[in-house]
């Protein structure tokens, strides 16, 4: 056998062996903490990969009760449900705008906007920023900068699908008698789905998963987000490592539950994008 065709033979195994590691790399802390929060105190003492003698459900229940999760979970969910309601729908209209009008401003309001993926958040300048709207400390301050920091990046995503829906569209709903916001939303926003729903998920898992925001913007701990719950339990608790765990578990649960939900729109919405593009 030659040395190319051994290559081509075992090659296929090689990347399999690779991707079987890097997947193993990735999930094993999930697993650690699975599995401590599911141990008692003692044994869980030392976070180890052993599996637990006997199974203490009952770790959840003392981590939500103790840890008042309830409201940080409504707090949570009402951030980045609103938050990414909001970004999908600025994202999509700026990106339409942006891939039909491409006048100079348009071009240089695009590229202004995109600087936003790589340049970091000033926190002095925007504290300043939220003490002069008198939004520190408040939910809507808090939906409105979850927001913002999630536009650029989807409208990145959209600008490249809008590019592929062809133009011959907007002329016949002109014909037809619509107008910009019906045009829009009847006619363009639903041949945007894939992509709509891709913007959707991303910004709904990075919203939740956000920490420094409400870190430095909310200062009342009854608004919370479940990041926070998790930050202040650790610091109560920070000796019994089966309800830190517990309380991980129930904090990412509900993004695992998500992307396992969508991750067949997110693979369709960048491959769409990037044929459509």
């Amino acid at each position: 056998m030659s040395t190319n065709r051994r290559l081509r033979t075992y090659m296929p195994w090689g990347k399999n062996v690779l991707v079987w590691i890097i997947s193993l790399i990735t999930i094993a802390p999930l697993i650690l903490i699975v599995i401590n929060s599911l141990k008692d105190s003692a044994q869980a003492s030392s976070m180890g990969m052993d599996l637990p003698t006997s199974l203490h459900f009952s770790n959840f229940k003392t981590v939500f009760e103790q840890g008042k999760l309830a409201g940080s979970l409504w707090n949570s969910v009402l951030y980045a449900g609103v938050s990414t309601i909001l970004c999908v729908l600025l994202a999509s209209m700026a990106a339409y705008v942006y891939a039909r009008r491409k006048s100079r401003l348009n071009r240089f309001s695009y590229l202004f906007m995109l600087l936003g993926l790589a340049m970091p958040l000033n926190y002095f300048t925007l504290m300043k920023m939220m003490q002069l709207l008198h939004l520190v400390n408040s939910q809507l301050g808090i939906i409105i900068l979850y927001a913002a920091v999630q536009i650029p990046l989807s409208v990145f995503i959209l600008y490249g699908f809008v590019g592929g829906v062809p133009k011959e569209l907007d002329e016949a709903g002109i014909i037809d008698g619509c107008g910009p916001i019906r045009l829009f939303f009847d006619i363009i926003f639903p041949l945007l789905k894939p992509a709509a729903v891709t913007v959707f998920i991303l910004a709904f898992l990075n919203s939740w998963n956000e920490f420094l925001l409400p870190l430095y913007f909310l200062n009342s701990a009854s608004q919370w987000p479940m990041t926070l719950s998790v930050y202040n339990f650790f610091g109560q608790f920070q000796m019994q490592w089966n309800l830190v765990s517990a309380d991980i578990v129930l904090t990412s649960l509900p993004v695992v539950i998500v992307y396992l939900l969508g991750q067949r729109f997110i693979i369709a919405g960048m491959t769409a994008g990037s044929v459509k593009g």
